[in-house]
């Protein structure tokens, strides 16, 4: 069983438009709302690889209340902790040539209360968990230190902890030694402070990651791939897309498929991918079913590319 931990969850909503244009009444071809959040993805796109899992969130209004029935109805267990502000709701505009536009809001405030009842329910929820997945930038209330403290509590359970965070959550949180953390290009040139042009400047980025207390990290170089770093040394994989129809969940649809396949070496870094790619062939925030992966597009393997120029590089912040 996965358990997820989604501090600011949302509900998503999507339009499909021939084009933005700004100023203008648009017309959209398809819209649909979808649980959000980068916890509530994992556990979606491990729902709908037929596994449990179970999503821990604060919820609020009656926004919180169609997020929890969404979340039931894809057969995910969910373990809500009432909170007395609304849950938020996001906007992307996506156009027909996977270009998309976002508009997120801050969400609800938490209580010192509610932020202990969040740990409180992690810890009552966690028994035989393979994993837990700690997931997206804490609302307004909860101190960068507070995926610190979730992870320290975890291990002491026995647990093994996967986070998706970046910025001061995640340099608070390295000091606790999570077992995998995984970054996009941006975000592992933050954590490190410095630009990121080419492979080999993302894998020296990812070592330093672990310098700092990261047992391994799952960095994802968006159509460059991934990269794998632990105590075995490094991977690289690809997996093309021909056609990109929406990239939001993307990433969480990777770390479902990392975690599903058991969250160590290649064949857990290929699920990523596989599950990675499929799911921006998808409309919305849509997470992948088995049916949807194309594991035979996808390559990794030992031999970096260090030199290779990345496709958007990141600067350093």
């Amino acid at each position: 069983m996965i358990l997820t931990v989604t501090p600011n969850p949302s509900l998503d909503r999507t339009y499909e438009v021939p084009a933005l244009r700004r100023g203008a009444v648009l017309r959209a071809a398809a819209d649909r709302v979808d649980p959000g959040g980068k916890g509530v993805n994992v556990s979606r796109a491990v729902a709908a690889a037929g596994r449990a899992t179970t999503a821990v969130l604060p919820l609020g209004g009656a926004e919180g209340t169609l997020l929890e029935r969404l979340l039931r109805e894809q057969g995910i267990d969910v373990a809500g902790v009432p909170v007395s502000g609304a849950t938020r709701v996001n906007v992307a505009v996506a156009e027909p040539d996977g270009t998309l536009t976002k508009v997120n809001a801050a969400g609800p405030a938490l209580t010192a209360a509610e932020a202990e009842a969040l740990l409180g329910s992690v810890g009552d929820r966690s028994a035989g968990a393979d994993w837990i997945a700690c997931c997206g930038s804490l609302p307004r209330g909860l101190a960068p230190e507070w995926y610190g403290r979730l992870v320290a509590r975890a291990h002491a359970a026995g647990a093994r902890i996967a986070l998706d965070t970046s910025g001061p959550s995640l340099t608070a949180a390295l000091r606790e030694r999570p077992d995998v953390v995984k970054p996009n290009t941006e975000e592992l040139a933050q954590a490190v402070g410095r630009p990121l042009a080419t492979v080999g400047d993302a894998v020296r980025a990812a070592e330093e990651l672990r310098g700092l207390g990261a047992r391994a990290v799952l960095a994802s170089l968006g159509a460059d791939g991934q990269l794998l770093v632990d105590g075995s040394g490094t991977y690289y994989g690809t997996a093309p897309v021909t056609r990109v129809r929406s990239n939001v969940g993307a990433g969480d649809a990777s770390l479902a498929g990392f975690l599903a396949a058991g969250g160590d070496g290649p064949d857990a870094l290929a699920s990523a991918l596989a599950h990675g790619a499929a799911a921006v062939r998808l409309p919305g925030s849509a997470m992948p079913a088995p049916g949807d992966l194309e594991p035979s597009t996808v390559t990794v393997t030992r031999d970096v590319p260090g030199d290779r120029a990345l496709t958007e590089p990141a600067p350093g912040v």
